[in-house]
C-alpha cells in the first residue's frame, strides 16, 4: 500500500479493538470488534481504535458492546444521523466516555472463555452446515441423469437403471396458476401461500379451501425471483404462484421437486422472459425430465430426503446456539 494510502488507515495490533461506527440493521449505533486472526492489520482511520489496559480483557469488552446495553449511552454522544461516508456522527472523545461495569480482570477472562466457547461452537456447527450443503450438492449432480443414454456416476443396484426422458407436462395431471389475494380474505384456518410464506415468514390463516396439497410442485411464476421451486406446503395458493400435481404412477414428486431444485440456475436462465421476470407460458411443455424406475425414484428421493432433513437438524442447532449466546450476553454483563 502506498505511503499516502497508509495515512487513511491505523495499525491495529492483535488484541486492540476498533470501533465501527457504521449504522446497520444488525448495529444500529456501531459496534467494537477485537483483531484476532492476525497479528496485525489496517483499519480505517474512521474508525475509532484503542488498545486496553492490562487490567481489562479485549474480548469481553468487545462482547460488551455486542449486548446493546450500551447502546443508550452511544444514542447520546451520536450528534445527528448518519454522515455522507455511512458513519454515526460521534466523535473518538465521545466515545471513551462510555462507561462500563466491569468486574476484575479474573472475571472478565472467564466470561470471555465462556463467550468465545460458545462462538467457537457457532462456528463449528456453520461449518458442518456448508459441508451438508456441498455434500447434498455433490450427489445431485452425481445421482441425477443429464441423458438417456449415459447412466449417472452414482446409482442404486436395481434390476433397471434405465432412465427415461419426459417433458414436465406428460408426467402431470393437473396444473394451475393462484388466484387467491390476500386483501380479498378474512380470518380462517387455511394457510395462505405466498411468495413470503414459502421463504419462511409466519404463516397466514384465512377463509378460503385448500387447493394446494403437500405432494404439489410450487412454482413462483412472477417477480425477481421467478422460477424458485417449493414442494412440503399445502393451502391456497397465491396469485404469483403456480402449482403443478403429478402423476403418483409416473414419477415421484419429491424426486421430481428435488431434479428441477438442482437445476434452479438453468430454469432462471433459459425459462424466463427477459425483461419483465416471469416463468415462460409453456414452461411445462419444454422443460425435460429424466427419471428411472419408480423404486429408484423412491430410493433416491428418501436418501435426499433424509440429507434435507440433516440440513434442517443442522440449522436449528445454529439457530438453538445463537439464542443461547443472546442469552448469555444479556445475563454475564450489567
Amino acid at each position: 500500500m502506498a505511503g499516502r494510502e497508509k495515512k487513511n488507515y491505523t495499525l491495529l495490533k492483535k488484541h486492540q479493538l476498533s470501533y465501527n461506527h457504521g449504522n446497520s440493521k444488525v448495529a444500529n449505533y456501531g459496534t467494537v470488534y477485537e483483531l484476532t486472526d492476525y497479528d496485525e492489520a489496517l483499519v480505517p482511520k474512521v474508525y475509532h481504535s484503542f488498545s486496553l489496559t492490562s487490567e481489562n480483557s479485549s474480548k469481553f469488552i468487545e462482547s460488551y458492546f455486542h449486548t446493546k446495553k450500551l447502546d443508550a449511552q452511544l444514542r447520546k454522544f451520536i450528534a445527528s444521523t448518519a454522515r455522507m461516508d455511512g458513519l454515526l456522527n460521534i466523535s473518538f472523545d465521545d466515545f471513551m466516555k462510555v462507561k462500563l461495569f466491569a468486574p476484575e480482570r479474573c472475571e472478565q477472562s472467564k466470561i470471555s472463555r465462556i463467550i468465545n466457547l460458545i462462538e467457537k461452537l457457532i462456528t463449528l456447527q456453520q461449518r458442518k452446515l456448508e459441508i451438508l450443503i456441498k455434500l447434498k450438492q455433490s450427489f445431485l449432480t452425481k445421482i441425477m441423469a443429464n441423458n438417456i443414454d449415459k447412466n449417472p456416476e452414482l446409482y442404486f443396484n436395481s434390476a433397471s437403471i434405465k432412465w427415461l426422458k419426459q417433458e414436465l407436462s406428460n408426467l402431470t395431471i393437473k396444473e394451475f396458476k393462484g388466484n387467491t389475494k390476500l386483501n380479498d380474505t378474512k380470518t380462517g384456518k387455511t394457510e395462505y401461500l405466498d411468495a413470503e410464506r414459502l421463504n419462511g415468514n409466519v404463516p397466514l390463516f384465512i377463509d378460503k379451501p385448500i387447493n394446494t396439497l403437500k405432494s404439489d410442485i410450487l412454482i413462483l411464476w412472477d417477480g425477481s425471483k421467478a422460477g424458485s421451486v417449493y414442494y412440503g406446503f399445502e393451502g391456497s395458493l397465491g396469485s404469483t404462484l403456480k402449482a403443478i400435481r403429478l402423476n403418483p404412477k409416473l414419477v415421484n414428486s419429491f424426486f421430481v421437486y428435488q431434479q428441477l431444485k438442482s437445476k434452479q440456475d438453468v430454469i432462471f436462465n433459459k425459462y424466463r422472459t427477459p425483461n419483465i421476470p416471469h416463468v415462460i407460458k409453456n414452461f411445462t411443455k419444454v422443460y425435460p425430465i429424466y427419471f428411472p424406475s419408480m423404486a429408484v425414484q423412491n430410493k433416491i428421493a428418501r436418501f435426499l430426503g433424509n440429507l434435507d432433513t440433516l440440513i434442517e437438524i443442522q440449522q436449528k442447532s445454529i439457530k438453538d446456539h445463537k439464542v443461547i449466546k443472546k442469552y448469555l450476553l444479556q445475563k454475564l454483563f450489567i
